[in-house]
């Protein structure tokens, strides 16, 4: 791939490979195992789930004929049902189940969703096509009334068909967007992610057409806001540090998270993360490092536990002398959701983060990454990333 003007200062090199070096060591060891106690999810061929999803309905039918009281048995996706296990660094779904029958008012209209959405499934597979949520949510609007119910009745059947969300064939809208040194191919297509101007390339949800060629990257930048990926590719910040950038503009969507994944699977480089210096801009970086839990059934596809948290930290504000006026109070919401936040298993194993949401807690103060113009459009770029990168500040 064509290699852009690179003058990286051997410490950030060292620094950073020493990083790889330890990622390599830690892949070698182990992928990521399913618990005994959790759900199970694989990814099966269309022919193959299109097969079971009519058996079951062909049982389902054949119950109402014997007339028999149908239902239909999935996994619970309750919050309390979510595992951690602390060895791999991932959140699970423990194997607790809910039943939906057509024997009680209460869950006759969970069981037709259900039914529903099976059967829009079984079209799409027998099409060989996708669909997206929202088109999902169009074909029987009268049933779904909002695309809540039908997001959450998508989840439940590929839980239940013990499957991840690609082997349904029902996607969401492209969100996220990459730039800098890799190019792949999507389908038939060749991309270069040099050239695809300040927006950068939107994410294909259809993970599986993506076939990564080549990368002359160095490491991974995961930011959390468009505003700042925007800044580092104006400022074509890949050209002098030689990076992936990849933005999930806010909570990062399925496709980002997996797309993600199979480049650290195939690059094998260090990811860093950049968010804002707040509960949720934490909560971002966590759920691409452990997973989400409403997603939990299916993290073997989506997690990266070894990224690191770049910046922006509580301890960024005051080392890198932010503004008093351009910092914003904690509201009673962030202090909840940060307090959450110390409580929870995967936080509690990261001493360092602990440091940091306590830090935030006792200033009250949290920030976005945006603050860091008020020194300077081009700060981010030129002296704050910079100054991270070479004295290895991260964690």
């Amino acid at each position: 791939m064509p290699k852009g003007e690179t003058k990286i200062s051997s410490r950030v090199l060292r620094k950073i490979r020493q990083l790889r070096k330890e990622l390599l060591k830690r892949i070698e060891k182990h992928k990521v195992v399913i618990p005994e106690d959790a759900i199970k999810v694989r990814r099966k061929t269309k022919e193959e789930l299109h097969n079971e999803i009519h058996e079951l309905m062909t049982r389902i039918y054949n119950d109402i004929l014997n007339e028999k009281i149908p239902e239909f048995v999935y996994p619970s996706r309750d919050h309390k049902n979510v595992i951690y296990d602390p060895v791999q660094d991932v959140i699970f779904l423990r194997k607790v189940y809910r039943r939906s029958s057509l024997a009680t008012l209460q869950s006759v209209r969970k069981a037709t969703i259900l039914a529903r959405i099976l059967d829009i499934v079984h079209e799409l597979l027998e099409e060989g096509i996708h669909a997206t949520k929202r088109e999902v949510f169009y074909n029987d609007v009268v049933l779904f009334e909002d695309q809540k119910d039908s997001d959450e009745a998508l989840e439940d059947v590929a839980a239940m068909m013990g499957v991840d969300r690609w082997s349904i064939h029902v996607v969401a809208s492209a969100k996220g967007a990459v730039i800098g040194r890799l190019r792949f191919r999507e389908g038939r297509d060749i991309i270069d992610c040099t050239k695809m101007g300040t927006g950068g390339k939107a994410i294909t949800p259809l993970i599986d057409t993506v076939e990564i060629l080549d990368s002359d990257a160095e490491f991974i930048l995961v930011v959390e806001k468009e505003a700042a990926f925007i800044r580092l590719s104006e400022d074509r910040f890949y050209e002098k540090y030689p990076c992936i950038i990849i933005t999930g503009k806010g909570q990062a969507d399925i496709g980002t998270r997996a797309f993600l994944k199979l480049l650290v699977k195939e690059l094998k480089l260090p990811v860093f993360g950049l968010v804002d210096s707040d509960p949720y801009g934490l909560h971002i970086l966590l759920v691409y490092a452990v997973g989400s839990k409403r997603l939990s059934y299916e993290s073997q596809f989506l997690v990266t536990p070894d990224i690191k948290w770049l910046g922006v930290r509580p301890s960024d504000l005051d080392k890198y002398q932010v503004p008093k006026d351009v910092r914003i109070p904690l509201s009673p919401r962030d202090k909840t959701r940060a307090q959450q936040l110390l409580n929870e298993p995967f936080i509690q194993v990261r001493p360092e983060y602990v440091k940091e949401i306590k830090l935030m807690l006792k200033t009250k103060e949290k920030a976005e990454i945006q603050a860091l113009a008020s020194k300077g459009f081009r700060f981010l770029t030129q002296k704050y990333l910079p100054s991270k990168l070479e004295t290895g500040d991260w964690i």
